[in-house]
């Protein structure tokens, strides 16, 4: 399966990039592809390893193929960056990341049901939300705390939000695949 979601990934983005078209479902797709699962799409410059492009889909509202295929092409039009050209295809490198269904915190002693890079994070109050891999507190070198204000932050909230009763927080786990470079 990991070999089938990483070169769909790549044949989606470079067919996207080449002819702005989105791919249809392949017809040879292993079964735990129409499973409905949310997944993240994160593309990197492979000269420099720097983030080209992120988007992902985080609750189960699709088949894992057709989120993955939807995931990918917006990856290539992350509003963060410029739209991925076709001279930089042969420059980057691609990661998968396939969640598990997102499960409510249930208890405010976070340390003890939020693992440092076992757990991503969303947080939603009100309209506003955000959401972190579980691979970005590692990455940050972050402790809890510094992990949920940054949650907060990227969901423009104030940093302590996430002691607001009216904040909900989600954790989740992820399979990653990355292509080899």
């Amino acid at each position: 399966m990991e070999d089938f979601i990483i070169k769909l990934a790549r044949q989606t983005i470079e067919n996207y990039v080449k002819t702005g078209k989105q791919i249809p479902i392949p017809e040879n797709c292993p079964k735990e592809l129409n499973e409905k699962r949310g997944i993240f799409v994160t593309i990197y410059k492979k000269s420099t390893k720097q983030l080209r492009g992120c988007i992902g889909i985080p609750y189960p509202e699709m088949s894992l193929v057709e989120a993955l295929i939807q995931a990918a092409v917006s990856a290539c039009l992350d509003p963060r960056f410029q739209p991925l050209r076709a001279e930089e295809l042969e420059d980057i490198f691609i990661e998968i990341s396939v969640l598990t269904n997102p499960e409510p915190v249930k208890t405010s002693d976070f340390e003890k049901e939020i693992e440092i890079g076992k757990h991503g994070l969303i947080i939603r109050k009100g309209l506003q939300g955000g959401l972190f891999l579980p691979k970005v507190p590692v990455e940050q070198k972050w402790n809890m705390e510094e992990y949920l204000e940054n949650l907060c932050y990227k969901a423009g909230l104030t940093a302590d939000s996430w002691l607001d009763s009216n904040s909900k927080l989600f954790k989740f786990e992820a399979q990653v695949f990355e292509e080899k470079l």
